[in-house]
């Protein structure tokens, strides 16, 4: 006999019993002692306890509280008390049980059992109907306990909706595994108030799994839910708060809330203060509380550089795979969670070999890429990303400033070497980010330099304005900076702080507290550039606004000059693509206009919708007009020096 023949036998056996004391009390005969002795028999069969067994032995229900819950239940689990109770109540219409009929039936009986704070009503086991008095008033068995004496384990359908299953399948680094064994460990230690686990980090998913593992060795399932999907009143709040704490108890079940902040809201303090079963919460940010119940902090971080290696050299030996030297600089450009590095696999390898040879280089390239995409979709809610496509010819800039970017290049291609294998991460963990001032009027070419570099070093390219970051609000604006460096951390993308004048503008001697906070940001920001494993770019027009103290944090500063005529001229021949029609272009008169880079590529774009409206390949006359049009947008003439001998080759 299975448990779950066992249990209906054993839950059929005591509501024999009940219906035994209703049988007497209507005038029939029944045996009340075989009666008993037939639980005791069905009990006696059951290899673990009975469902109802296990219910009234959690929730300290009293033999007067399981026998009413019994008669609750008895008119769906057998049709003959319908007749029973309305003949014991004076009519059909009265086809139901009360505690009234309670009372006079089933023994021990005690008038607690039916207050809103006894277990019956506190836990929602029972309803009572409205609009009668309490003795008289029909009583319902909610469903989800019916079902579940009958054996049938499922998650209660107000529950349903909100929250989700979380397994232990993702596999775990070393690290982590200590860490579940260290909260696992805390939890199973704790006493009566269990306290909140607070798992802080960027990596949602790898907290969870940590979460799920801990649940795993203590015999719990997990449960998520989003924080934003709390009810919304107090009343719903407190109702799901006891639904769920007598789900985890039916079930031997904790539940994990997804913060997107670190503070806890409201909603969430008063869940954690109405529940006393374990309960985590996780953020990207440290998490802070104001809760009755302990809260214990655990930070969550991505697997360093030899793990991430190790997962690296396994997810590519289960496919045959073995890449010399290059899974090293997969971990130090990126900072993958197990997880993703599978899904980088995957993707990465889902496509033949051409003939059924494996193609090293176009492994690595397509590893690469995989790698790129995996921290896009966290990046692109908080940047912009630039789609690249420039090269060093299309860049016009002095050679100490086109050398100072090579070697840019070269600290970001090489930190896996310097940093890991040549030693100096150990020796000193602080300036390890590549920090850099793009300095320059606008339109010397600074975010082209930038895309040059993306594209240089096959990376992602995100744009931040700074002066969208930039919060009046205290504390605001670290939250938002961090929030972009943890998401950029991942793909180890190339960020681009764009009009860094916004917040370095308001760098100042402290006159007041808006000058000191000001201050701060500004460090904020530094420090979080020195930490980031990626390269970190800040352009500016006002290098005078960054003071010296900063700029020796700063690794490279590179100045962007307005373009001299002769630079002018080479910008000019390089600025229409090849399939553009050109015709009598005179560069040496084109260089004469003393403006930027990125005014040359205005012009010439408007030049060239001009001409095909005209059905003419681009020509000089139609580069004097659009010049007039962009002089005119800089509120500046066009000069008889600047247009002299125009339109003549």
């Amino acid at each position: 006999m299975t448990w779950q023949q066992a249990n209906r036998a054993y839950l059929m056996a005591a509501l024999d019993l009940v219906k035994g004391r209703v049988l007497l009390a209507a005038g029939h005969t029944a045996d009340l002692a075989a009666l008993e002795a037939a639980v005791d028999a069905a009990g006696a069969r059951l290899a673990s306890p009975a469902a109802l067994q296990q219910l009234c032995h959690t929730f300290r229900l009293s033999p007067f509280e399981r026998n009413l819950l019994l008669l609750c239940a008895a008119a769906d689990l057998d049709s003959d008390f319908i007749a029973l109770f309305a003949a014991l109540q004076g009519g059909a219409e009265r086809a139901f049980a009360t505690f009234g009929l309670a009372l006079a039936l089933l023994p021990n009986a005690h008038w607690t059992a039916i207050l809103p704070d006894g277990a019956l009503r506190h836990w929602h086991f029972v309803d009572v109907a409205a609009n009668e008095s309490i003795t008289r008033a029909a009583l319902r068995m909610d469903e989800r306990i019916l079902h579940h004496l009958a054996g049938a384990i499922y998650l209660d359908e107000r529950l349903a909706g909100l929250l989700r299953p979380v397994d232990a399948a993702a596999a775990l680094t070393p690290s982590q595994q200590r860490l579940a064994g260290e909260i696992g460990g805390m939890l199973a230690a704790a006493d009566a108030c269990v306290p909140v686990v607070a798992l802080a980090g960027a990596d949602g998913a790898t907290a969870a799994a940590i979460a799920a593992q801990v649940c795993a060795t203590l015999g719990l399932s997990l449960y998520r839910l989003r924080h934003a999907d709390l009810p919304a009143s107090a009343a719903e709040r407190a109702r799901f708060a006891r639904l769920w704490e007598r789900e985890a108890l039916l079930r031997g079940a904790a539940l994990l809330v997804e913060l997107e902040e670190g503070a806890i809201p409201g909603a969430v303090h008063a869940l954690l203060d109405d529940t006393a079963w374990p309960i985590f919460v996780t953020s990207r940010l440290p998490v802070t509380s104001a809760a009755r119940r302990p809260l214990v902090r655990y930070a969550v971080d991505t697997p360093d550089a030899g793990e991430q290696c190790a997962r690296w050299e396994q997810a590519l030996a289960a496919r045959g795979i073995s890449l010399n030297g290059f899974v090293p600089r997969l971990a130090a450009h990126f900072n993958l969670p197990g997880a993703a590095i599978d899904a980088a696999t995957a993707v990465a390898l889902s496509q033949p070999a051409t003939d059924g040879a494996i193609d090293p280089g176009a492994v690595e390239q397509r590893l690469w890429d995989a790698c790129r995409a995996q921290a896009r979709p966290r990046l692109e809610d908080v940047a912009q990303r630039v789609v690249t496509a420039a090269g060093w010819d299309d860049l016009v800039l002095p050679r100490p400033q086109l050398e100072t970017l090579h070697e840019i290049a070269a600290h970001v291609r090489r930190r896996h070497i310097v940093y890991t294998q040549w030693g100096f991460a150990e020796r000193s963990p602080r300036g390890l980010g590549t920090s850099v001032v793009f300095a320059g009027a606008s339109g010397t070419g600074k975010t082209l330099a930038a895309e040059i570099l993306a594209n240089e070093l096959r990376l992602d390219l995100y744009r931040i304005d700074l002066s969208a970051v930039v919060s009046k609000y205290i504390g605001e604006t670290e939250k938002n900076l961090r929030r972009v460096f943890d998401a950029a951390e991942v793909g180890g993308a190339i960020l681009l702080f764009d009009e860094a004048d916004a917040l370095f503008g308001k760098r100042s001697e402290v006159k007041d507290s808006h000058d000191r906070y000001a201050n701060i940001e500004v460090s904020y920001l530094l420090q979080q550039m020195e930490s980031y494993r990626g390269l970190a770019i800040l352009t500016t027009n006002m290098l005078g606004a960054f003071d010296n103290a900063f700029l020796r944090r700063i690794r490279f500063v590179v100045q962007f000059p307005a373009p001299t005529p002769a630079e002018r001229a080479a910008i000019w021949a390089r600025i229409f693509p090849a399939a553009t029609p050109t015709a009598g272009l005179d560069l040496r008169t084109l260089a004469r206009l003393n403006v930027t880079g990125g005014n040359i590529r205005n012009i010439a774009l408007n030049a060239a919708f001009l001409a095909a409206d005209a059905g003419e390949p681009v020509g000089m006359a139609h580069l004097l007009r659009a010049a007039t049009v962009e002089y005119a947008k800089l509120e500046r003439p066009l000069t008889a020096a600047e247009t002299r001998d125009w339109g003549q080759p």
